[in-house]
């Protein structure tokens, strides 16, 4: 169903670590003003609406937020363990659901919200920013236009030792970690750039002794399309060059190779040499962290994306879509724990 209005009402649900950057994100977009605000602490909530001067209603009760506001789609940016009720309570209200990845506690919660929301007639899409970044968006685009020919073997890197736990304390917290928080953008990249795995073989472990979850989890898929895909992701690898948080990419084809290295360059080579090379630099906000430009960069577009998809285009990031990146993590999860390859 097409939405005709001109500008979308939304409410932030979360005002933590992310919210900074999800709200100035959709502040760039015109077609979208944030009315209220929810978060259980109600005083971190105001300081948002004082930082970006919103002038938006605070809540610290959800359920009055959505009886007393007149709000076209909540944008959920709360722990994973909550997204489910949060969005099931929106969509009883006919209310349209953005929520930020991982989509769920579980698969079974997962598509529990998929099913609620298709049923309600509500829209639902995930926030998942990792294929909007700027050079994976061009990196597609040179794989699709053929020059390095059939593709047959690609392997998609988010190794690194940045110290995410230093703002985000609680990842060290969680019984699963890398798989479900880096592994829903890594392998849903490997879905953006190659189509559906039908089979995976996934190997974990965990290295720091201070968390709980694995920090390691390497997986091995063959995609539907013959294309051998390796995800390999770390919190524990200490490199020569940091590469945090950029995802690198080697794709190898039957007349070449495509080459995503450290400082989003992009390397184009066949038997006649290299052929091209670019950098492809995110978009600088003002807003931004600079240790993590290409990835708050890109939330500016997934939002415009999402947004499309509110007023009744298209978008990519459907929660039926995004269901099958989470089927991968959890699969992910049961191939390392019976150590044995698992179709899809």
């Amino acid at each position: 169903m097409q939405n005709h209005k001109s500008t979308l009402r939304c409410a932030i649900i979360g005002t933590g670590f992310w919210a900074n950057y999800q709200i100035a994100a959709w502040l760039e977009i015109p077609g979208v003003q944030i009315v209220a605000l929810f978060n259980r602490t109600k005083n971190k909530a105001e300081a948002i609406n004082e930082k970006f001067r919103l002038n938006a209603t605070v809540y610290d009760d959800y359920e009055a937020l959505l009886k007393n506001e007149t709000i076209d789609f909540v944008d959920i940016i709360t722990d994973v363990d909550s997204h489910e009720m949060f969005t099931v309570m929106a969509a009883e209200k006919g209310i349209d659901v953005v929520c930020q990845k991982p989509m769920a506690a579980t698969f079974k919660q997962a598509n529990n919200m998929v099913e609620i929301c298709k049923n309600a007639g509500v829209k639902f899409f995930i926030h998942e920013n990792f294929r909007w970044q700027a050079p994976i968006r061009k990196l597609k685009n040179a794989l699709d236009a053929g020059v390095i020919g059939k593709p047959f073997k690609a392997r998609v890197s988010f190794c690194s030792a940045f110290p995410v736990f230093d703002n985000q304390p609680f990842l060290a917290t969680l019984d699963r970690f890398i798989l479900m928080d880096i592994g829903s953008h890594v392998l849903d990249v490997c879905r953006f750039l190659f189509g559906e795995a039908s089979s995976l073989y996934c190997l974990s472990q965990r290295v720091n002794p201070a968390i709980k979850g694995e920090d390691v989890a390497n997986v091995l898929m063959e995609m539907s399309n013959g294309i051998h895909c390796y995800a390999e992701m770390s919190y524990a690898s200490i490199l020569e060059k940091e590469a945090f948080p950029q995802t690198l990419v080697l794709i190898e084809g039957e007349k070449g190779s495509l080459q995503l290295t450290n400082d989003f360059e992009l390397k184009i080579v066949t038997r006649d040499g290299v052929i091209g090379k670019e950098i492809i630099n995110p978009t600088m906000y003002d807003w931004l962290d600079p240790a993590y430009a290409v990835v708050h960069s890109s939330i500016v577009d997934c939002n415009a994306d999402i947004l499309n998809g509110l007023k009744g285009g298209f978008c990519e990031t459907t929660g039926a879509d995004n269901l099958k990146t989470v089927a991968l993590v959890w699969k992910s999860y049961e191939s390392a724990t019976a150590a044995k390859k698992i179709t899809i």
